[in-house]
């Protein structure tokens, strides 16, 4: 039982050795970042972040019916 968990101990400090080499071995060497707006891939494919896409969707749109309706009310009168 005792060998059972050295040895899982063991694999599970290799593998954060060798996800963080860059980390640990370079002078100001950080993780890279995971987030969706920071992929250069996914910003050629025109996909963003959940909440970016969701905060502007709800942003009001100057061109939406009823702001167009008080537009020209206003310029009518």
């Amino acid at each position: 039982m005792l060998d059972t968990i050295l040895i899982t101990l063991l694999i599970v400090a290799i593998c954060i050795l060798l996800l963080g080499i860059k980390v640990f071995f370079v002078k100001g060497g950080r993780f890279p970042s995971e987030h969706v707006s920071a992929n250069k891939a996914m910003q050629k494919k025109g996909i963003g972040c959940a909440q970016s896409q969701d905060r502007d969707a709800q942003q009001k749109n100057r061109f939406s019916i009823g702001e167009l309706e008080k537009t020209l009310n206003n310029s009518m009168n």
